[in-house]
């Protein structure tokens, strides 16, 4: 198995974005970028919008080769956008999706915007997007719903993936934050080798000290089961500040 991480937060952006090569498939998945587009009323530094355009690039030439395509949720900085910002990455850059087989987060628990975002998605591909949730296909398993963050969330809920070859088990566990005792259950239960997750955001301050504790709880127990273990998003800072840990 071949694991290349595209595009995340400690990259330069936002998003969590790979491409994994298993069982003679090239399985993109979560293929979206986003910067803080005029976060306190600041543009992106000129060095953070020169990784975004790379990870662009990337994300395209991963797509170019893919035979398969897994969509963990529809927030713009894991799709690509039909009315993509200057700095996310735009349906119209990609190359077509006819050939390839499609996985997706089913189309609930969804806002209004994500909505759209499905619809646009499934138009662009030439048909409505299947609902991958619980399903299996050779080398790739998928989640039932978990939310995105804490249970309480008003985020709605993301899929996970986990692909298998031989011995070795990737699982890809976008914006779970470690805030859901359950979706780490569903990752222990799959026994990976290695698992790439977002972590808690603790730049908000709407994690209480609380949410931290039960993070921190789970991210050891991912620690002490998994090999490889890959946690981001935990310290995003504003676009200017972050820059100083992008170059």
């Amino acid at each position: 198995m071949k694991i290349e991480v595209l595009g995340t937060e400690s990259l330069g952006v936002r998003g969590l974005s790979c491409v994994v090569e298993a069982d003679e498939r090239t399985i993109v998945i979560d293929p979206g970028v986003a910067l803080g587009y005029l976060r306190r009323g600041k543009l992106p530094h000129p060095h953070q919008v020169a990784v975004g355009a790379e990870v662009r690039e990337r994300i395209i030439a991963a797509l170019g080769r893919a035979t398969d395509l897994v969509i963990s949720h529809y927030h713009g900085d894991h799709i690509p956008l039909a009315d993509a910002n200057p700095y996310q990455l735009s349906l119209s850059a990609i190359p077509p999706l006819d050939d390839l087989r499609l996985w997706c987060k089913g189309p609930h628990d969804l806002s209004d915007l994500s909505v759209q975002r499905w619809i646009d998605l499934s138009r662009f591909a030439g048909r409505i997007l299947p609902d991958a949730e619980e399903r299996c296909d050779g080398p790739l398993s998928f989640s039932l719903p978990v939310p995105h963050g804490s249970s309480s969330s008003r985020l709605g809920t993301v899929m996970m993936t986990r692909v298998q070859e031989g011995e070795e088990v990737f699982v890809h566990a976008s914006d779970i934050q470690l805030l859901d005792e359950r979706a780490i259950s569903i990752i222990l239960g799959w026994r990976p080798t290695v698992v790439l997750a977002s972590g808690p955001p603790l730049y908000l301050p709407r994690l209480t000290p609380q949410l931290r504790e039960i993070a921190w709880k789970n991210g050891k127990a991912l620690a002490r089961k998994v090999d490889t273990l890959i946690l981001d998003q935990i310290g995003r800072a504003s676009c200017r500040e972050r820059v100083c840990s992008v170059v």
